[in-house]
């Protein structure tokens, strides 16, 4: 059965619905509130834009520090989907504080807003992963949760474009993106109201409100066991390569192919269509089972993109601007943008599978903690991306280069998890021994 056919049904395309339509709010939002930034408010705040834009992410990023793991508490202790509709009227709420903040231009509200939606998406995120065993049985894991990751990095992608054009529309009137992002929350709301009940895993839990406790509690919980802290690792590892090369190919695009914005953007798109060819690939190489052995090939072919990058040298950037009417008609902007297409497929082989056995290996009575857990390993590593993107930089590296050293560091983690999870190479000779008995001839 295919996993498109999960869309039809009630247990889970409400989940995946409010799942999209929140992501892409969060996008819509922050990229408004950068062109908002770039444009009207750095000379005002007498701040550089980049410093401020820099401001801006990790604004969003640290209430998955400080809230993830009350989040995960929370959804293991009550009702998921009652959780579920509370958060999104919680962002409906965000979202009247952040048009407010709009029709103000008030650059302290914004930020503020931008705050709580980072908070109300790490609440989300336990709710989110935590419910999808209650609807899903086990075959249906791997195609459910590629469907939710293609989903996500569409609304990222989509996000980012929409947010671009509200903002440039507006210009000097805040209504289109005010009224973007309320409608995209009240649209969230009415799809969470139809996401099926998913009991408390743990009504019993007492629920410990001191954050720095509770986080430390959370993280120990989380990686008590050895294949629990190889899947966590791994599994954050791909937030770090992602939020690293994602980083340098605007980069490449202006300074390497002399790209404008638009096909920049199309470059960032690539990415996000190598994430959808590989989720979709995912039900089908592991024919409806969890197999996280898959990340052992997708991590290698991770690396041979990157050094294929590397490989494909430093194009002269021509003096006239790379364009959408010309991308594709230069050699240059072909390769890499193939490149990326396929970096983004074996991404998703690598972290489709892995997510999905966290889910299926986590104890029912605290899989929401673990993942809350696992959301604060991805905010640290995502963090930890930026300061090595940065210090590569300060060392004058060519992009292609950090590509090269990011790939050879890929193929590290991969030995190491490998070593650290034998079974690892057990399913993954027993899968390519299925594959070639299921080969006719």
């Amino acid at each position: 059965m295919s996993q498109f056919s999960l869309l039809a049904t009630r247990r889970f395309w409400p989940l995946f619905l409010t799942q999209f339509l929140g992501a892409l709010n969060d996008n819509v939002f922050r990229f408004a509130l950068v062109i908002f930034i770039t444009f009207h408010v750095s000379m005002q705040a007498g701040l550089p834009a980049n410093l401020l834009v820099v401001l801006s992410g990790g604004i969003f990023i640290l209430p998955f520090f400080l809230f993830s793991a009350l989040a995960g508490q929370l959804a293991d202790k009550h009702e998921k989907a009652w959780l579920i509709r509370r958060t999104k009227l919680l962002e409906i709420g965000v979202m009247c504080l952040g048009a407010l903040g709009f029709y103000l231009q008030s650059m302290p509200l914004l930020l503020a807003v931008l705050f709580l939606m980072g908070t109300q998406s790490a609440f989300f995120g336990p709710l989110k992963y935590g419910i999808l065993p209650q609807h899903l049985t086990p075959n249906e894991l791997t195609g459910g949760n590629a469907l939710i990751q293609m989903a996500t990095y569409i609304a990222i992608l989509g996000g980012a474009a929409i947010g671009g054009l509200l903002a440039a529309w507006s210009g000097e009137s805040p209504l289109p993106a005010v009224t973007g992002v309320l409608g995209v929350a009240l649209l969230g709301y009415w799809s969470a109201c139809r996401v099926p009940s998913a009991a408390p895993s743990d009504e019993s839990l007492q629920v410990d409100w001191r954050l720095h406790r509770a986080t430390w509690a959370v993280l120990r919980e989380a990686l008590a066991t050895p294949a629990n802290r190889v899947l966590l690792l791994t599994i954050s590892w791909f937030w770090f390569l992602g939020a690293t090369f994602l980083s340098l190919v605007p980069g490449y695009g202006k300074a390497l192919l002399n790209a404008d914005e638009q096909a920049v953007t199309l470059l960032n798109a690539a990415f996000t269509i190598g994430i959808g060819l590989g989720s979709l690939a995912c039900e089908r190489l592991s024919r409806g089972r969890i197999e996280p052995a898959l990340m052992l090939p997708a991590a290698l072919g991770i690396s041979l993109c990157g050094a294929g990058v590397f490989l494909l040298g430093l194009p002269l950037a021509p003096e006239d601007p790379t364009t959408l009417a010309n991308f594709f008609q230069r050699e240059a902007a072909r390769a890499i943008f193939f490149t990326l297409v396929a970096l983004g497929a074996c991404g998703a082989i690598y972290v489709v599978p892995l997510t999905a056995a966290l889910q299926a290996a986590a104890a029912p009575t605290q899989r929401a903690r673990i993942i809350g857990g696992l959301n604060i390993l991805n905010a640290l590593f995502m963090v930890g991306s930026a300061l090595y993107t940065a210090l590569l930089l300060q060392f004058e590296l060519s992009l292609p280069a950090i590509f090269l050293i990011t790939a050879g560091l890929n193929v590290l983690v991969m030995l190491a998890a490998a070593h650290a999870e034998p079974a690892f190479w057990q399913r993954l000779r027993a899968r390519l021994g299925a594959w070639e008995a299921e080969t006719p001839g």
